[in-house]
């Protein structure tokens, strides 16, 4: 899942809400650092409260995403989406459509959210002026015992460019599947792919409340109306 289903069940535990994305975040800034759930997991206890918040933010992200895409609904709307853009790529049977159609449904999950539920994404960026910024950087570099000085500025990047209401609108949503194309080393998604996304989106929304909650999972998310 993507970064505000990721962050939504804490919205009222700052640090972890935050720490939750630091997964994501760490493979922007450098994708040879890795904040692993086995190393955080090593932290849970911590006497610091930092340490012990940006570990548990780190294992959720983990276990979230084990349990959703191991889920039955992803598996399946994941494939059908790799089909539908193999049609759409002509000569691109490869990566590139199951790659989409994976990072596809979790953007357009938080486009749901935000959707119906604008206030939550206001509150899960106004937790990045709360959180104590260096001592999550350094929190993280003891999870991921490696260094790096980016921690502090690339939260702020992101909470300042709000890009994930970008989500919200096809236009604007495909130019930022372009940027995670050219960040990963994949080739621009054509104007065709755009011109899909509305029906793509439809079915997203419409399998919402299956998507996040897989065999039986006790609903942590907010449904659509």
């Amino acid at each position: 899942m993507n970064f505000l289903c990721h962050a939504l069940p804490y919205l009222d535990q700052p640090v972890m809400a935050v720490a939750t994305g630091i997964p994501d975040f760490l493979s922007v800034i450098d994708r040879k650092i890795r904040a692993r759930g086995k190393m955080a997991a090593l932290h849970l206890k911590a006497d610091d409260e930092v340490l012990r918040d940006v570990a548990r933010g780190v294992v959720a992200h983990v276990e979230d995403d084990r349990w959703f895409h191991g889920g039955e609904t992803f598996a399946r709307m994941n494939l059908e989406f790799a089909v539908q853009l193999r049609d759409l790529l002509p000569g691109d049977a490869g990566f590139r459509p199951s790659f989409v159609g994976h990072i596809l449904i979790e953007m357009l999950l938080d486009a749901n959210v935000m959707e119906q539920h604008a206030g939550l994404a206001d509150r899960y960026y106004s937790l990045f002026d709360e959180v104590p910024m260096q001592q999550v950087s350094d929190a993280v570099q003891t999870i991921a015992e490696n260094r790096t000085d980016k921690i502090p500025a690339t939260l702020q990047r992101f909470a300042s460019t709000r890009f994930l209401y970008d989500y919200l609108d096809d236009d604007t949503l495909l130019f930022r599947l372009n940027q995670v194309m050219a960040r990963v080393g994949l080739a621009e998604l054509p104007k065709a792919v755009g011109d899909w996304l509305p029906s793509a989106r439809l079915e997203v929304r419409r399998n919402h409340t299956r998507l996040l909650a897989p065999d039986g999972r006790s609903m942590a998310y907010p449904e659509l109306a």
